[in-house]
């Protein structure tokens, strides 16, 4: 590897997550001490955008936690964490609308959300079992062992599931945040300078997913030119 590549390589696996958190904590930061004129806290904006929806069957529920919002669609529950729930700010809102285009997406049958969930079980297993294989081919290679590029190659392939689903994360987390951002206005829960402020919001959020994107496809990268490097 190149020390050009090298410094790229190092910028994707460090600087990005961190500028992508550092990015995501201030944002939330600021925005969750502005509270929105319509004083709805995050539930309560959850809640009436999925009925808006037509979605009566998924349930609202308080989290624990910092940001541990989500949507359970095996569930069928929206979780918020308890600042978003509990309060009216302009944060909460976009955060609670976001999770809510999640549910949305599932009411719908959005594909990539589809397919994101059927690989769940591959991509599990490439998380757990990926490493090993590496690592095992490493020191078998080291060893001078013939089934050294043989471990390399199947915890590459089995890596490749992971890194598959976080690249599919993407299309799912923007499409939520764009659905957020048309629900929270077509419902006029926020006026024009908190639009701007939610869109900051997720925007920040959907740059850890990018970033995370990032270092996985780097990784795997950087693991296949290893394996091929033993050949």
């Amino acid at each position: 590897m190149s020390l050009v590549s090298m410094i790229v390589y190092f910028a994707i696996i460090m600087i990005l997550p961190m500028y992508a958190q550092h990015s995501v904590k201030s944002n939330y930061e600021k925005y969750s001490k502005v509270r929105s004129t319509s004083g709805k806290t995050g539930r309560e904006v959850a809640l009436e955008i999925l009925h808006a929806n037509g979605i009566n069957d998924v349930d609202v529920q308080r989290g624990n936690g910092f940001l541990t919002d989500h949507y359970d669609p095996r569930k069928k529950v929206v979780v918020l964490s308890p600042a978003n729930y509990d309060r009216p700010s302009v944060a909460g809102t976009a955060i609670a609308a976001h999770e809510v285009g999640h549910a949305i997406q599932h009411y719908e049958g959005y594909f990539f959300l589809r397919f994101r969930t059927a690989l769940v079980p591959v991509a599990n297993l490439g998380s757990s079992l990926s490493y090993i294989f590496i690592m095992m081919g490493v020191v078998l290679t080291a060893m001078n062992s013939a089934f050294g590029t043989s471990a390399l190659w199947i915890g590459i392939f089995l890596m490749a599931f992971a890194v598959l689903f976080s690249i599919v994360t993407l299309p799912v987390e923007f499409d939520a945040s764009k659905r957020a951002m048309t629900q929270i206005k077509k419902m006029q829960i926020v006026n024009e300078n908190e639009y701007k402020h939610a869109g900051r919001v997720l925007r920040a959020a959907a740059m850890t997913y990018v970033a995370a994107t990032a270092v996985a496809v780097a990784e795997l990268l950087r693991f296949i030119l290893l394996a091929r490097s033993q050949e």
